[in-house]
């Protein structure tokens, strides 16, 4: 997948469209992403004694990784995300938008 944990990603369709937010998990057997303050969900919880109390909690459910686009640092715009080796072998991704590069390491 071309999308990591604490990406900033942009919603391109369904009911949060144009929304952004970091991914908190990505569920590769899935092809989901988690992402914070979209998809949410209300979960009746039972309460569990010195753990938790009960209620309804909300939550972010998973999202396919097909409705999110990465949002390049550089450009500040959801891109498509290429991928490209450096003259010292490393593997990284790049905006095709602006051609900067993605990964922070």
């Amino acid at each position: 997948m071309r999308i990591k944990r604490d990406d900033l990603v942009q919603v391109i369709s369904g009911k949060d469209k144009g929304k952004r937010g970091k991914v908190l998990k990505v569920i590769p057997k899935e092809d989901k992403v988690v992402v914070q303050g979209v998809n949410m969900v209300k979960r009746h919880q039972r309460p569990i004694p010195q753990l938790r109390e009960g209620g309804i909690i909300e939550r972010e459910a998973p999202i396919y990784a097909c409705k999110v686009m990465v949002v390049c640092p550089s450009c500040d715009k959801p891109t498509r995300v290429g991928m490209k080796f450096l003259e010292d072998g490393t593997k990284v991704r790049f905006c095709k938008k602006c051609g900067e590069i993605i990964d922070k390491a």
